[in-house]
């Protein structure tokens, strides 16, 4: 009996269309990864504007306005939006310090400040006695209770003079004001000496104020002092570390256009400047 002769198959001629779905697939995501690509080049590209233009207005380069309408241009080539993270938010039931981490409008008068600020002050940040932030106030160096002063006592640490007088000597060379703040924790306090936080806090903003008029020749015109008690936090009183954080002198280099009180004011009654206690033979330069 004859075997039965097996039919021919169709040749498929569009089988090519797979393998062109499978480029058009990956050109499209070659394009989608460099899209996403430039979104983060336009932060990178003010970033860098900004730094050459703080760097130039320090040297005296060009004019600070000429300089800022060119990195208006470029914010607006760009159309980046600021990222989420530089809200300055903070979790809640403590405060905001709207710290500045990326490019912005104020950054360039206190950078470098904080540079040499961190150039003098290394071991001591490396230990977390000292810590450095910029504001929108200014920039703010806080000085951690555990490395100048004793529990309850607002009397300053032997070993804490050196730091200071590498604080004051970087200070005097700026122009701006200095306004000194005392903080504490919530836990109340009720020694021989103080009887509430609000009076710790403020005594330990005289005596750092004190020294670095009397000890370190800054002009008391450019000096204020307060005292916050517990109503500040930068960290939650519900842990031993926050409440350490908390207990700490701030020393804020305020914005130059944040101004002093006259002394037509305080004699009005506006605003006054809180004045250094005496000056103990302790703490007075040789």
């Amino acid at each position: 009996m004859s075997r039965k002769k097996k039919a021919e198959g169709h040749v498929n001629h569009e089988r090519w269309l797979i393998s062109y779905a499978d480029f058009i697939t990956l050109l499209f995501a070659l394009f989608v990864v460099l899209f996403a690509s430039s979104q983060v080049d336009k932060r990178k590209t003010i970033a860098v504007a900004q730094s050459i233009q703080t760097a130039f207005q320090q040297l005296g380069v060009f004019s600070s306005g000429k300089g800022n309408e060119e990195l208006e241009r470029i914010k607006l080539l760009a159309n980046a939006n600021p990222p989420a993270s530089q809200n300055g938010s903070a979790p809640p039931g403590e405060k905001s310090p709207n710290v500045l981490s990326g490019p912005q409008y104020m950054k360039g008068e206190f950078a470098g400040i904080k540079k040499a600020l961190q150039r003098v002050l290394a071991p001591e940040i490396h230990y977390h006695a000292v810590n450095l932030m910029i504001t929108r106030e200014g920039l703010i160096i806080s000085l951690q209770e555990v490395g100048f002063f004793d529990s309850g006592s607002a009397v300053l640490k032997p070993g804490a003079m050196p730091a200071l007088s590498k604080i004051a000597s970087i200070l005097s060379k700026t122009p701006q004001n200095i306004r000194v703040e005392g903080h504490t924790d919530n836990v109340p306090i009720h020694n021989s000496k103080f009887a509430s936080n609000w009076e710790l806090s403020t005594a330990r903003a005289t005596e750092v104020l004190n020294l670095l008029i009397t000890r370190f020749g800054i002009a008391p015109r450019r000096l204020s002092a307060a005292g916050y008690a517990k109503f500040h936090p930068v960290a939650s009183n519900t842990t031993m570390q926050g409440r350490a954080r908390n207990r700490r002198v701030d020393i804020v280099v305020l914005r130059t256009d944040i101004s002093m009180p006259s002394p037509d004011d305080s004699e009005t009654g506006i605003a006054s400047t809180i004045q250094p206690p005496s000056t103990p033979a302790s703490t007075k330069s040789h």
